[in-house]
């Protein structure tokens, strides 16, 4: 653990609103000219947390890229209509479109933040800071400069991932600006990218390696921050969807620039690695390391549910100086509602209460087949479970014996592929006859059984509140939350937006492109995140556990590729990563198009028809779908806007 100091850190981007709630308020309706605005240090800090209002709520489920993608599934259209004019999995249900789009972060529409205001707004406080501000000390001015360029980076950095090319909001267009300034054309992709990153180089020196006093300023932008969105900017412009995507050879401006370049640049690669080397160094000053779940004295577990805590905590300790792993956490907005969506009544004192507890957030079978045998190698490539025959069969039940006991109620009938996993699969997902550690209950003997067949307490029980798919985001669900009588009382955490074993897989997977399979920084990374899950290093579990043809893909830049690809996507599970992940890849059509979201038969209460395979939705996705359309009203005002190919 850190020391003392370094223990009280980073505990959310806007955390310190908790504080001082009224540092959300724009600038007072009382204040009738910007000058007054920042007549003096108390009013331009207002203004600063003006700028800091537009971040984006990371947690909430109806904003984010959760239900986009194959992520999570929902009742639909109930919760949909439940939870009216919001976008939900419309866009993953191929109901985007053109005049209305979901998600609208240009205009801050149907679920989006207005990211040209708060890139207005942020201009608007640098361009005010370069004046004399009473009673504002040299110190602060810098800081706060160096933070608002920290957020229009990333506002910026927004933009771009959802849309592609976008105008850059350099600086504000004066008042006199005549029609042809106001018709502002995108700019190409490169030089998005090279502004965001210029930006963030401006603003990383003048921000703190350690924010001091988290009493009033939690979650204020830190230089670790800045380098880990650095790194993750980079590694975005090195990755397949940016870097070389002939896909859009015909994408140009209407003065025929290029938007998209056209030739594959492995130095951004080599650019990203260094990126990702300088954040990791940058956070180990400051303190950061991967997280170890430390058991209270009282509770007496067995190593393998520790390391399941270690990874289970590791999202849900986000507000306490128990973890020194989150780099960047979002305070902005409750935990409480992905919290109540993601836990399952866990008995049945709960059914018909006060439990809170909506359970319609559920991850489909393809989330469950992804993660690894217990071998720490893909189910598919287990020799082991291949020869026999429990890949074949993995739909079909067994009994729970007592090598099962921590994970599985014995005696109980579930799926083959429920047994012999990994320690992230039984942290990140419940299901029928899984075993619920925490939440008002830690006898390791005796934990919640969740029982999710039809009409049990954690089964369907009507078309609102129930997992579609028959598994439940436990990781989601923080083991400190308590059952009183029949309250269901959370314990919020900060959102994680960035966390360190997210940097140490950019990295792994930057070394591998830049320099090969060879390299250390390529396993050395990725092996430590699995360490923490309790697998062997990535070359020993292929050589000793994955079939012939698999044994050496880790020695290969595709296969070392095809491996850290996969292990971000088990790692950072359920935390809203996956849905970005794949995109720019630019692995969408493998992944998502014709790719079905199936399901157990959760509508059936007798285990010999409910462990069968249905299929919910079969979503289809093209070369369009990778970036969201501009609104077609937006591109009437202004004619040097281009619509995104295919809307």
């Amino acid at each position: 653990m850190k020391n003392k100091i370094i223990k009280y850190f980073l505990v959310g981007l806007l955390g310190m609103f908790s504080a001082c709630s009224d540092y959300l308020d724009v600038v007072p309706d009382n204040i009738p000219t910007i000058e007054k605005a920042f007549a003096n240090r108390t009013m331009a800090e207002k203004y600063l947390f003006t700028c800091y209002s537009y971040m984006p709520t990371h947690a909430d489920v109806k904003t984010q890229a959760f239900l986009i993608s194959d992520e999570f599934w929902v009742p639909y259209p109930q919760y949909a209509l439940y939870f009216y004019n919001t976008p939900f999995q419309e866009i993953a249900r191929g109901n985007q479109g053109v005049v209305s789009p979901c998600l609208d972060y240009w205009n801050g529409l149907k679920g989006g933040k207005p990211m040209f205001a708060a890139l207005r707004d942020c201009n608007t406080f640098l361009e005010r800071m370069k004046t004399h501000i009473p009673d504002l000390q040299e110190y602060d001015q810098k800081r706060w400069i160096a933070e608002v360029k920290f957020l229009k980076a990333y506002y910026h950095y927004w933009l771009l991932r959802m849309y592609g090319p976008i105008p850059l909001i350099k600086e504000n267009l004066p008042v006199s600006a005549n029609v042809e300034e106001v018709q502002v054309y995108r700019d190409p992709v490169d030089d998005c990218f090279d502004y965001i990153v210029s930006l963030l180089n401006e603003a990383a020196p003048d921000l703190p390696l350690i924010i001091q006093n988290e009493a009033t300023e939690n979650g204020r932008a830190s230089q670790p921050m800045a380098l880990a969105l650095k790194a993750k900017v980079l590694v975005e412009a090195a990755s397949p969807l940016f870097n070389g995507n002939t896909d859009y050879a015909g994408f140009k401006r209407k003065d025929g620039v290029q938007y998209f370049n056209q030739t594959y640049d492995a130095v951004k690669w080599e650019k990203a690695a260094l990126a990702c080397r300088n954040a990791i160094d940058t956070c180990h000053l400051a303190g950061f390391a991967l997280h170890y779940y430390q058991p209270g004295l009282t509770e007496n577990l067995p190593p393998e549910l520790i390391t399941q805590m270690s990874i289970r905590t590791a999202v849900t300790e986000g507000n306490y100086d128990l973890n020194d792993e989150m780099v960047w956490n979002n305070s902005m907005n409750s935990s409480a509602t992905m919290q109540s969506i993601s836990t399952p009544n866990l008995s049945q004192a709960h059914v018909n209460s006060n439990y809170v507890a909506a359970v319609e957030l559920s991850p489909p079978l393809k989330i469950a087949e992804m993660f690894y045998t217990d071998h720490g190698v893909p189910m598919n490539e287990d020799k082991e479970w291949e020869l026999s025959g429990k890949y074949r069969d993995r739909y079909s039940v067994k009994t729970a014996a007592e090598d099962s006991k921590y994970n599985i109620g014995v005696g109980f009938q579930t799926a083959i592929l429920h047994f012999n996993r990994e320690p992230r699969f039984y942290a990140n997902l419940s299901f029928d006859g899984n075993l619920f550690y925490g939440i008002s209950n830690y006898n390791v003997d005796n934990q919640w059984l969740i029982r999710a067949k039809s009409n049990e307490f954690a089964g369907k029980r009507n078309i609102y509140s129930h997992s579609v798919t028959g598994y439940f985001p436990k990781k989601l669900a923080n083991h400190k939350n308590t059952i009183s009588g029949s309250l269901f009382n959370r314990v919020d955490y900060n959102w994680p937006v960035i966390r360190l074993a997210d940097l140490y897989l950019l990295f792994s997977e930057a070394a591998n492109e830049a320099y090969g399979p060879s390299h250390e920084d390529a396993h050395r990374w990725i092996d430590l995140v699995r360490e923490r899950a309790g697998l062997e290093g990535v070359v020993a579990s292929w050589a000793k556990y994955a079939g012939t043809q698999f044994n050496a893909k880790p020695t290969t830049k595709d296969g070392l590729r095809n491996i850290i690809q996969q292990e971000r996507l088990i790692e950072l599970a359920n935390e809203g990563h996956r849905y970005w992940d794949i995109r720019r890849w630019k692995r969408g059509r493998e992944m998502w198009h014709n790719q079905p979201i199936q399901c157990w038969d959760v509508d059936q209460a007798e285990t010999a028809t409910y462990y069968r395979v249905r299929t919910l939705f079969t979503p289809l996705f093209t070369t369009k779908d990778y970036f969201w359309p501009i609104r077609e009203s937006d591109l009437v005002v202004n004619s040097n806007l281009d619509q995104n190919p295919g809307w």
